[in-house]
């Protein structure tokens, strides 16, 4: 079994910006893209199979869904088809941002479970590109409780700098100096955003349940608030003051495990020749292209693109001058 290519959802949203189509190398007249969702078993955006270097391929055209269905423990591994199913459990994306995200929260699964019947989030962060001056919104800063939390978020102050209000949640969010190559991991129930001029990957559990607390006073296209959900919110957050938000790995090895826990593994790879990769675990692997251009199992990926590698054929074998991101479940 062939790595599988396939097609992108690409998002606009309010505070989307342009750099996901050069950085794929796609032209498109879309604007204001905020996402392309390159794995995605996401009812109603599921992948759709495009490519895998093979004659008369009956597999292209397929969703993820489908495939799942057809190959099932081959294509996701065993364990993996056991506890998810025909579900795909990671949603994999490109995020550009120019223009602050909602500072947000996601349920963990228990919660997202009770209340909506579905999978939580927990979710990873790799900085490609940072503008000089961009922020990472993630964790609390200083300790508060659940009732200081919704009297903080239903507040506005005035901001003599503006002239205008702003929300006294932004004084308790740490805020951090964003860097290409910074890596932070956002498990269920941390506050979190990205701050404009950040353009980044994004692995997460498949969910899309998001409570938004503060949208730096936004309108929507109708010129109306978007929507917060500070009451639902409240029983989601982490109210625990952490000493570090921003997560530290060795970026002089050619393979780095960046993120370990029950919902997946990444690991960054960098290739300048040839390597072979074997991350020893019963799964898929989901392999982002960074930076260059290489052969992997037989199949071209360059910048931008983004494969998924069947459970049992998923020894890596690179050839080529790039960097990459692995997921895989452990």
């Amino acid at each position: 079994m062939k790595p599988y290519k396939f097609e992108p959802y690409l998002k606009t949203t309010l505070w989307g910006g342009y750099q996901i189509a050069p950085f794929k190398g796609i032209f498109t007249a879309q604007p204001n893209i905020g996402e392309s969702w390159e794995i995605s078993g996401v009812p109603g955006h599921e992948s759709r199979a495009i490519e895998r270097g093979l004659i008369d391929d009956v597999d292209v055209g397929l969703t993820l869904t489908e495939l799942i269905d057809k190959y099932k423990g081959l294509l996701v591994g065993q364990k993996v088809y056991k506890k998810y199913g025909n579900k795909f459990p990671l949603l994999v994306k490109f995020i550009d941002s120019r223009q602050d995200l909602s500072v947000q929260v996601h349920p963990d699964d228990k919660l997202a479970m009770e209340r909506h019947g579905c999978q939580g989030k927990t979710e990873m962060w790799y900085v490609i590109k940072s503008d000089v001056g961009a922020k990472i919104y993630s964790g609390l800063k200083k300790s508060i409780t659940p009732d200081e939390y919704e009297q903080l978020a239903n507040a506005t102050v005035p901001d003599v700098s503006t002239s205008g209000s702003h929300s006294p949640m932004q004084d308790v969010i740490a805020t951090h100096e964003a860097h290409d190559g910074d890596l932070y991991f956002l498990p269920a129930g941390r506050l979190h955003a990205i701050g404009a001029g950040n353009f980044l990957a994004e692995i997460q559990e498949t969910s899309d349940i998001t409570y938004r607390v503060y949208d730096f006073g936004r309108k929507d296209a109708h010129g109306r608030p978007r929507e917060l959900h500070i009451a639902e919110a409240r029983d989601a957050i982490d109210y625990r003051v952490w000493p570090e938000y921003r997560s530290s790995y060795d970026s002089t090895k050619p393979i780095s495990q960046l993120v370990n826990c029950p919902h997946f593994v990444v690991h960054r790879v960098v290739v300048q020749v040839a390597s072979q990769v074997d991350f020893h675990c019963d799964s898929f692997v989901v392999v982002m292209c960074l930076w260059g251009e290489a052969n992997i199992n037989g199949i071209s990926i360059r910048q931008g693109e983004t494969i998924l590698v069947p459970a049992c054929e998923n020894v890596l074998y690179i050839f080529g001058n790039a960097s990459f991101l692995t997921a895989t479940i452990g």
